[in-house]
């Protein structure tokens, strides 16, 4: 429906050029604004007559006993997507406006698409940002929340990827960034959204990861007209519930992430973020995420391994079982994890994932 924001708006811009008075009124008569200010929220009794008709009604000095506190003046049906959302009403002798009224009502209609299209949109990302909000709570979702995430059109279809950046609400170029954004996840499932202070957050769902790198690679270099605008990509997850910390490891990537580079992902600092904080949850979480497939036996070897200097026989002799079984333990820790004891830099992964890790 039309606002009497926008009401006032396209009587000013229209009465601006045409030089006559102009009511747009909504659909149940009552005129929204005019250039008669004693005329606002009062019932057109015309406009009612279009509003059920949807068609043209013209006021001349003849028929205007039918249409009390009116006066003479054409007034026309306004249609947002096929659906009727107002009505204008020009005043004068119809017959010296018959020409420019067609003019005015598509004018009016351009105007008032895209009036309602902008408030549509930061409607859409007004609920965008209650959902995020929600979801950072880190609390159980609770069955609003899923039915907010289904009116706006999000998956809840896993692998989610949480982006962010820095992006200030103040610059020139800010909402341009925000619908750039938007244009180019077209036809994914998105979140975009403000969230504190000059964090801005992109939340990504369903996407296989190797196009999710790709699609991001395609948004900094889209981006970078923008001048220096830095990119933080959070771990990924695979369910609502986890998203929270997707953002915080997302997070993270921002406000360490060099200078130099336009994204930082999480695993490219994790190392780093760790060991300022060891007792973290991105420490935990790291931990589990490296070891959670290794039984208690395979976490002693591990350890044992380390703690003889990778060395076999020694390890061996210590746990006292054959070289054999200790080299099939480690290959087994290999196939499990990702990471092979016996290289020095998955070792030092290893051995890290062990200094973080909690027993259950």
């Amino acid at each position: 429906m039309i606002t009497k924001q926008i009401a006032k708006q396209i009587v000013d811009q229209t009465m601006l050029r045409l030089h006559r008075n102009i009511n747009v009124i909504q659909t149940n008569g009552m005129i929204l604004a005019s250039g008669d200010e004693l005329r606002v929220d009062s019932i057109h009794e015309g406009a009612v007559v279009v509003a059920e008709t949807k068609k043209p009604l013209w006021i001349t000095e003849k028929n205007r006993h039918l249409f009390p506190r009116t006066k003479p003046g054409i007034n026309l049906p306004i249609f947002f997507q096929n659906e009727l959302v107002g009505i204008i009403g020009i005043t004068g002798d119809p017959d010296e406006m018959e020409e420019i009224a067609t003019l005015v009502q598509l004018t009016t209609e351009m105007m008032v698409h895209q009036a309602l299209i902008v408030s549509e949109r930061e409607w859409k990302r007004k609920m965008q940002e209650m959902v995020f909000e929600e979801l950072m709570s880190g609390q159980p979702l609770q069955k609003v929340i899923y039915e907010r995430i289904n009116k706006i059109g999000f998956l809840n279809k896993a692998p989610f990827y949480a982006i962010m950046l820095e992006i200030n609400p103040e610059s020139k170029s800010y909402q341009s960034i925000l619908q750039g954004i938007e244009y180019f996840f077209q036809g994914d499932s998105i979140l975009v959204g403000h969230y504190q202070l000059n964090e801005h957050f992109i939340l990504i769902a369903g996407l296989h990861e190797k196009l999710f790198k790709h699609k991001i690679s395609l948004l900094v270099s889209n981006l970078k007209k923008y001048s220096s605008l830095p990119i933080g990509v959070g771990q990924v997850v695979h369910s609502l519930e986890e998203v929270h910390y997707a953002y915080q490891t997302a997070k993270i990537a921002l406000e360490e992430g060099t200078s130099n580079k336009s994204i930082t992902y999480f695993e490219e600092i994790e190392l780093y973020a760790l060991f300022k904080n060891r007792n973290s949850k991105e420490a935990q979480h790291f931990a589990n995420r490296v070891l959670k497939e290794l039984n208690e036996k395979l976490l002693q070897t591990l350890q044992e391994f380390f703690n003889c200097n990778q060395q076999l026989a020694i390890c061996a002799e210590t746990l006292d079982i054959h070289r054999h079984t200790l080299t099939y333990r480690l290959k087994k820790i290999c196939e499990l994890t990702g990471y092979n004891p016996s290289v020095f830099q998955d070792a030092i992964v290893l051995q890290i994932a062990l200094w973080c890790y909690t027993p259950k």
